[in-house]
């Protein structure tokens, strides 16, 4: 053999060589690739999996609200209906609001905390009107209460409705 063929068989083994490292690079760089894509494609639908299963969560526990919402001027004019006839505790018409606000309840419904005294807070109160005081105490504090608030599961769906000192 020639001193010529020598030299081009080794540069022939150092490309072949140089080749397979670059292939090898290369097979390594895309499954770092793929690897990364699907670890990403993996966390995208576990958020996925977690938003919409909070998002059930939140509408059983609000899926009642219309319902709700519906049966409120009903517990109003049982309410009214007894200021007006002082009903006794075997009252027919008395059981039946007790059993309907208890049934309320089970599901969720609870009535905010009689505000009279309170500051206004918007997050739970309605101001329907403001009434002049002259005692500097009262200034900015509920007074009457003119329609109860409603919450459904920590939510409120209908505001206290007072009465505002001016």
């Amino acid at each position: 053999m020639t001193a010529k063929k020598k030299t081009v068989r080794g540069k022939k083994k150092k490309e072949e060589t140089s080749k397979k490292q670059e292939n090898k690079i290369s097979l390594e760089e895309q499954l770092a690739t793929e690897k990364d894509k699907n670890l990403r494609l993996f966390a995208e639908f576990d958020n996925f999996r977690k938003r919409t299963a909070k998002e059930r969560i939140e509408l059983f526990g609000t899926a009642s609200q219309d319902i709700m919402t519906s049966l409120l001027p009903i517990l109003d004019n049982f309410e009214r209906a007894f200021k007006a006839n002082k009903p006794e505790e075997n009252d027919g018409y008395f059981l039946i609001y007790n059993q309907l606000k208890s049934e309320l309840e089970k599901k969720g419904l609870k009535e905010i905390d009689n505000p009279i005294g309170k500051e206004l807070d918007t997050d739970f109160h309605e101001a329907i009107t403001k009434i002049p005081t002259e005692n500097d105490k009262e200034k900015g504090k509920i007074v009457d209460v003119i329609e109860k608030g409603y919450l459904l599961s920590n939510k409120v769906i209908r505001y206290t409705k007072v009465v505002v000192a001016n």
